[in-house]
């Protein structure tokens, strides 16, 4: 059945979630790499982030979305013969479908125009040391830049290369394409290797798409995995740049891959993807991350979802509203609760911080719901014990609820 012309907030706010995998069935048994591929092929790409107060941001997403899961999953396919996914700079530091490689060419090709001050500094005055830094990891490779820092050449008039120089050549190196990545280290450190070594051949034998018609896949994608989106929205997915981005809407309007629509409250033109569906409800239960492409965009977040969300990470802690690692808590179709968690993995417990309700939300069934949740996120998370919270308007309720409810951790 075709969708309305004119949107609900209610009716854009289901096809997005439903768009992003939140409606999918949950896996009926053990979790597999087709279950993981479900999800990578609705979003194309999860952030990384090196904070790992509760768990690394790339595995979030994955579990919002499929509940527990081996973690392992996801290790093999991002960095296991044959690879499914491949680092690079998609929305920020991303994991990338592998299949979508050609559409970054063109930024790769492009990294003087894109990549940030030091590396484009490294790259035009010291083209020297980012030659010997490729052929370190040519010959040396899977490397970190830890593992050539001390071997970097000298000179005289020059007190020497410190680490931070080789890691901005070996940047330079990555966002140009000249090396990818090859795993990752226990403390999160890249390995660095050539493309070659590390991607399947079918991807790099691929032919790469001119400028416009990447770009034009791209939007396509965001749109499909947003469902409905402003122009905005679109762009920020995989962070296009403005040239030729009006373009491609252009185009894919008039080819019947969005189609313009009017969502209630908004002030901006909105475009719904010809593929995109409206479910009837949604029941969804889950922790999302802050760094979950659900809520990527903060003004959408607060337009779908009336829920104004920041990270607090780098706020002095007098000033933080809500706390440090905070992931809101989506119910239904709406967010009911935000929880600021830790994981003490010495200790095997999962601590609490602050518990936070949202306006119109009901207390008893959002305390009863999220106390099950922490609990099964505290069996993904192989912790023994969820502490009681410590402080939020939604703290005593949910600590009322995980005493209430079963003691065993799942």
């Amino acid at each position: 059945m075709a969708l309305p012309d004119s949107l609900s907030v209610s009716q854009a706010r289901r096809i997005t979630l439903a768009a992003q995998g939140f409606t999918d069935p949950a896996p009926g048994g053990a979790t597999d790499l087709r279950h993981l591929r479900r999800v990578l092929r609705r979003l194309h790409l999860i952030q990384m982030d090196s904070v790992n107060v509760l768990q690394r941001a790339h595995f979030m997403p994955l579990y919002s979305r499929l509940g527990p899961y081996p973690a392992a999953l996801l290790e093999r396919a991002a960095y296991r013969r044959p690879r499914e996914l491949f680092e690079f700079w998609g929305h920020e530091a991303s994991l990338i479908t592998v299949d979508l490689q050609p559409l970054f060419r063109w930024r790769m090709s492009n990294a003087k125009d894109f990549a940030w001050g030091n590396m484009r500094r490294i790259a035009t005055e010291q083209p020297d040391l980012v030659a010997w830094v490729l052929d370190e990891v040519r010959r040396r490779g899977p490397i970190t830049a830890a593992d050539i820092e001390h071997d970097a050449p000298r000179s005289k008039d020059h007190w020497g290369w410190n680490w931070s120089v080789v890691k901005q050549a070996l940047e330079w190196l990555f966002y140009s394409g000249q090396v990818t990545a090859a795993d990752r280290t226990t403390s999160f450190a890249r390995r660095y290797d050539l493309p070659e070594r590390v991607l399947p051949p079918a991807v790099l034998d691929a032919p790469t798409p001119a400028f416009p018609d990447a770009v034009r896949a791209l939007v396509e994608l965001s749109a499909r995995a947003l469902g409905v989106a402003a122009e905005g929205e679109l762009r920020d997915y995989f962070r296009l740049p403005v040239a030729g981005f009006k373009q491609a809407v252009a185009e894919l309007v008039e080819d019947g891959v969005l189609r313009p629509v009017a969502v209630q409250g908004w002030k901006q033109p909105a475009y719904l993807h010809h593929q995109a569906r409206l479910p009837r409800w949604v029941r969804a239960a889950t922790l999302v991350s802050p760094f979950d492409p659900l809520i990527w965009e903060r003004a959408r977040t607060e337009r779908l979802f009336d829920m104004t969300y920041r990270i607090e990470i780098y706020v002095p802690a007098p000033q933080r509203l809500y706390g440090y690692y905070v992931l809101p808590f989506l119910l239904g179709e709406r967010f009911a609760a935000r929880v600021d968690l830790k994981a003490d993995r010495k200790a095997g417990v999962l601590q609490i911080p602050a518990a936070w309700i949202e306006p119109g939300a009901d207390e008893s069934e959002t305390a009863g719901a999220l106390a099950a949740e922490l609990r099964r996120l505290s069996g993904w998370l192989g912790l023994d014990r969820i502490a009681a919270p410590e402080r939020g308007d939604l703290a005593r309720p949910l600590a009322a609820a995980l005493a209430a409810g079963s003691a065993a951790i799942p």
